[in-house]
C-alpha cells in the first residue's frame, strides 16, 4: 500500500485570496502529519499564487515526515532548491494561465536540458521525481535523466466519465508503473485523486506514494484537516 503525501497548496490559496496571514500552510502541515500524512507536498510556483518563499523555508524546519517540493525546471527554482534542500524535488510543467497543472512534463522533448538539471540536484543530495504521463517514450526519457522517481499523472483517470474510460486509464497507469519499475525508476502518482477514486490507484503494484491535495482540503473545510487526512488513509485501504 502506498504512503500518502498531503499537498497543502490550497490552504495557501485561501490565505492569498485575502492577502492575509491565515490560514497558515505551515500549521496545516502539522495537522496533516497528526492526521497520519506520511509526507508534505507543496508547489512553489513562479508566480507565487499560493505558496510563498517564507512557507517553504518554515516547512523545511518544521515538517517531521518528508518535504516534497514541486517546482518548474527554472534557474530561479534551482537556486532555491539547492539552498532549501527538501527531502526530494518533483519537477512539474508550469504555465501562468493554468488553474492547476494540466498534464505531464515533456521530458522527451527537453531531455538534454533535464539531464543537467536533474544532475545538479541529485549531486547535491536531493532526489528528483519527474511528473509525467504514463507513456513509454516519456518514461524512457525519465530513466535517461537518471532521476530516481517518476510521479505518474493521474488526471485523465480522475476525469474519466464512464467506467470503461476509467478502467482504460487505470490500465495505462498500471502498465506505466510496471514499465517504469523495469527501467529502474521508483513510482509515485497524483493529480485529481479523490476519496471515491483513490483505491484502485493505491492497489497498483509497485506504487510508492500518492500525492493528494484538493480533495483533502475540501473535506477539511467541513470536518477538519486531521480527520480529512485520516479519512484519506482509510480510503486508500478501501475501508472508507
Amino acid at each position: 500500500m502506498p504512503t500518502l503525501g498531503v499537498n497543502i497548496d490550497h490552504i495557501a490559496t485561501i490565505r492569498q485570496a485575502r492577502q492575509t496571514t491565515e490560514p497558515d500552510p505551515v500549521a496545516a502541515a502539522v495537522l496533516a502529519e497528526l492526521g497520519g500524512a506520511d509526507g508534505i507536498t507543496t508547489h512553489l510556483r513562479e508566480d507565487r499564487r499560493h505558496i510563498q518563499d517564507r512557507d517553504v523555508y518554515l516547512l523545511r524546519q518544521t515538517v517531521s515526515t518528508h518535504l516534497n517540493l514541486e517546482m518548474a525546471a527554472t534557474d530561479e527554482m534551482l537556486k532555491i532548491a539547492l539552498d532549501l534542500k527538501p527531502d526530494y524535488i518533483t519537477l512539474v510543467p508550469e504555465r501562468r494561465e493554468e488553474v492547476t497543472t494540466e498534464g505531464g512534463l515533456d521530458v522527451a522533448g527537453q531531455r538534454e536540458r533535464l539531464i543537467d538539471f536533474v544532475g545538479q540536484l541529485q549531486r547535491s543530495g536531493i532526489p528528483v521525481s519527474l511528473f509525467v504521463d504514463a507513456e513509454d517514450a516519456q518514461l524512457e526519457a525519465c530513466a535517461s535523466t537518471q532521476a530516481q522517481f517518476v510521479e505518474l499523472h493521474t488526471g485523465q483517470y480522475a476525469e474519466a466519465k464512464t467506467e470503461a474510460e476509467r478502467a482504460r486509464e487505470l490500465d495505462i497507469l498500471t502498465k506505466g508503473c510496471a514499465f517504469a519499475i523495469e527501467l529502474g525508476l521508483r513510482v509515485n502518482a497524483g493529480h485529481g485523486l479523490t476519496y471515491r477514486n483513490v483505491y484502485p490507484v493505491a492497489c497498483i503494484a509497485g506504487m510508492e506514494e500518492l500525492n493528494i491535495g484538493h480533495t483533502i482540503v475540501s473535506r477539511a473545510a467541513l470536518v477538519g484537516l486531521e480527520r480529512a487526512v485520516c479519512d484519506m488513509k482509510q480510503a486508500m485501504r478501501g475501508v472508507l
